[in-house]
């Protein structure tokens, strides 16, 4: 079954419920099963990556939007240090979300070898 975050099977999520302002902002977020939907998909038709993306979305999926938008920002080549960067990951292993903070990792790894870290 498909589902919206707040639990609202995805058939009942129609533009007519949306213009009469029948649906919550939780109705139009998708939640994270859907999201490792579409990863079992992306990898059964060849595309580790996407499913990779897919897996880090649905991670993402519970992390307050704010937060997601600075962790974009922090992710910027110069905008964090290599301890607000190691910070981040820590963040993200407490949500939990351990493929986004081995990506953050990763990101730390090539930044200082390439000298991007502010």
């Amino acid at each position: 079954m498909t589902r919206a975050f707040s639990g609202r099977d995805a058939t009942e999520l129609t533009v007519d419920r949306l213009a009469r302002e029948e649906l919550a902002v939780d109705d139009v977020r998708i939640h994270p099963e859907t999201l490792e939907l579409q990863a079992q998909v992306a990898e059964q038709h060849g595309n580790p990556q996407l499913a990779a993306n897919f897996r880090r979305g649905a991670e993402l999926a519970i992390v307050p939007e704010a937060d997601v938008m600075a962790m974009y920002e922090a992710l910027r080549p110069h905008r964090s240090t290599a301890e607000q960067l190691t910070e981040l990951a820590g963040r993200l292993d407490g949500y939990p979300a351990p493929l986004c903070a081995a990506l953050v990792r990763e990101a730390l790894d090539v930044y200082s070898r390439r000298g991007l870290l502010r």
